[in-house]
């Protein structure tokens, strides 16, 4: 007979199923209190409505594109999504409506997620408490803030659960969507490039790539054709600068150190040697590695990864681009709150009977420090630093328990 205590941190699909549902439900009620009682901080809202009015009037110069904080900076489909939600919203003067449309996006986004940790097989129940009410920043960046980017993850989170159903060319049409709405989903490009290539082949992987850059031509086809280079520049600039005072974890370096531009290359190279460093001996090592599934691919066979090998390359390959960032602002922290418990905690399982309670308390310190850091405004030296160790810790435990992932499957030859 399962004991509450099994249900709760063993991986149990009916225990896992009900805590989702109630944890959703609570959610739900959590987010409309929140609108109705906290008030809602205009920061980026007004300014999406202004870059949104001059692209209605026909404006299709990028350049010419902007608002009080600044000019649009995001690919087309930022300006599709919220000129739909102008709308319905009265040209955005109609900020309670906006809210609850945004609640619905949370809810989503909750709903997709779950759904992955519950096809991975490797959560307990218990860990969805670190995707829902501990939470509090990634609620007000939803509801309270109205930021394009958890819009751009609820898409990404649709096309993880359409990979690791087999459902490529949908989960393409669905990533590349995120990606026109804020280009941060390009992190994980590198996983999906390598899950592309090893489950369809190389034909198979540049018709997917194909359907991506189509998706990508369909939002900026009005743009591209008045100013390509205006349209390009702008909405894929990887020569920003970020404003120091807004930076979540560089805080305690100096602001010129902050600035300088061979810090931002040397963050860059240390970002793409972690990159290869995991696709090469982190990810897929059930099967052999990638060396070995690209080995079989040569020979025609195709590597058909589970749930939980697809989620630790797309999730991994996202993180080392968040701790080796130039600069994190408090929105971005959407970008992988809901990717974290799943890093720390896809190994805690039931040991001889007993629970390892320890190494679940170290890993929900480090998930609450994290959300700390995250609340902290402004940021500190303190907040910034504890958030690097947090992420460092997060490294660490990825290459301590490297293969904790799910058995073996065949491979299949298609």
């Amino acid at each position: 007979m399962v004991t509450v205590v099994d249900a709760l941190f063993g991986v149990h699909d009916l225990a896992f199923q009900v805590v989702a549902v109630l944890l959703w439900w609570i959610e739900a009620v959590i987010s409309l209190l929140i609108v109705k009682r906290i008030p809602y901080t205009e920061i980026d809202w007004s300014t999406y409505m202004q870059q949104v009015a001059l692209y209605d009037k026909g404006e299709r110069n990028y350049t010419l594109i902007g608002g009080d904080t600044g000019p649009c900076v995001y690919p087309g489909g930022h300006l599709v999504l919220f000129n739909i939600l102008s709308f319905f919203t009265n040209g955005g003067k109609d900020i309670r409506l906006a809210q609850y449309i945004f609640v619905c996006f949370y809810l989503i986004n909750l709903a997709l997620v779950f759904r992955l940790y519950y096809k991975s097989k490797k959560i307990p129940p218990f860990v969805l408490i670190f995707l829902t009410l501990t939470g509090y920043r990634i609620h007000s960046i939803f509801v309270l803030r109205l930021f394009n980017d958890p819009v751009a993850m609820m898409f990404f989170y649709a096309a993880a659960n359409c990979f690791i159903s087999q459902k490529w060319f949908l989960g393409c049409i669905m990533y590349s969507v995120a990606v026109s709405i804020k280009m941060n989903v390009l992190l994980f490009a590198p996983a999906l490039f390598f899950l592309l290539l090893t489950n369809t082949g190389y034909t198979g992987a540049i018709w997917h790539i194909g359907v991506c850059a189509l998706v990508q031509f369909f939002f900026g086809i009005s743009f591209l054709a008045r100013d390509p280079w205006a349209y390009i520049s702008r909405s894929f600039d990887l020569s920003r600068v970020f404003l120091f005072k807004w930076t979540v974890n560089w805080r305690f370096l100096p602001e010129e150190i902050f600035l300088d531009k061979r810090l931002h290359l040397f963050l860059l190279l240390l970002h793409l040697i972690a990159v290869f460093l995991f696709a090469f001996f982190m990810w897929f090592r059930t099967h052999g590695g990638l060396r070995r599934a690209m080995e079989h691919l040569n020979h025609g066979i195709r590597t058909r990864f589970g749930p939980s090998e697809a989620m630790y390359a797309l999730f991994t390959s996202n993180l080392m681009g968040i701790i080796f960032a130039r600069s994190l602002h408090y929105q971005f922290y959407s970008w992988y709150f809901h990717q974290l418990p799943f890093l720390l905690f896809y190994k805690t399982q039931p040991v001889n009977g007993k629970i390892l309670f320890y190494s679940i308390a170290v890993k929900s310190v480090v998930l609450l420090s994290i959300e700390w850091s995250w609340n902290t405004y402004p940021s500190t030296v303190l907040s910034s630093s504890l958030l690097h160790f947090a992420h460092l810790y997060i490294l660490g435990h990825l290459i301590l328990h490297r293969d904790a992932v799910e058995k073996p499957v065949k491979s299949k030859l298609f």
